[in-house]
């Protein structure tokens, strides 16, 4: 009976190892990163008063939000995550962020300067972009597909997705695939393997 029962270990453990092998592989395979879209062509002021188009990230790797400074709910932790994805890439020239505000009436470079400064963005390719709210819900809306509206009933009295995009040095939305190999399109901005995805495919992309 033991004999048998020490076959019967072995062949489960065999069985497993068959199952468990390409699991383990394709943890630690590098993602394919597939192209979303092209990023639409912008242009709005940032926090220095200055004029950032597209041109701005040409040969850049950089992380897109919307937000808007005055929000009480999920900006907070948007921003205090893509702050620790700046840090993780401080020391390289072609990387950046750009944070849109979708309450531009409001956000005035000033504002966004002081903004900026209270919660630690000091990466020099860190815009916070302001101008026609129009443009800016269109490019949220119908260029990103990331959603930004105004709605008087939420907190804050706007509402907006809480991912990021993630854009390439040729200025395409690039993005992994999940485990049943479809694309996720963004990245969570509120969830920590959201931010770690996020960052894995930064690196990727550098190296591009």
């Amino acid at each position: 009976m033991k004999k048998y029962s020490y076959v019967g270990v072995a062949f489960i453990i065999l069985i497993f190892g068959i199952y468990a092998i390409p699991k383990i592989v394709n943890k630690f395979k590098t993602p394919q990163l597939i192209t979303i879209g092209k990023v639409p062509s912008f242009e709005f002021t940032n926090q220095n008063g200055k004029l950032i188009s597209n041109s701005f990230y040409n040969n850049k790797v950089y992380v897109v939000e919307f937000f808007f400074t005055t929000c009480p709910t999920i900006c907070p932790k948007m921003n205090e995550n893509m702050v620790t994805i700046q840090n993780e890439f401080y020391a390289h020239q072609d990387f950046g962020i750009v944070s849109f505000s979708i309450n531009p009436k409001y956000d005035t470079p000033k504002i966004l300067k002081q903004y900026a400064k209270d919660n630690g963005a000091t990466l020099k390719n860190w815009n916070f972009l302001t101008g026609d709210q129009d443009k800016i819900y269109d490019l949220a809306n119908n260029g990103f597909t990331l959603y930004a509206g105004e709605n008087s009933d939420a907190e804050g009295g706007f509402e907006h997705s809480g991912m990021f995009a993630l854009i390439d040095k040729q200025g395409n939305i690039r993005s992994r695939l999940d485990e049943f190999g479809n694309p996720i399109a963004f990245y969570d901005g509120l969830d920590s393997k959201g931010v770690q995805q996020i960052k894995e495919d930064i690196t990727i992309l550098l190296k591009e």
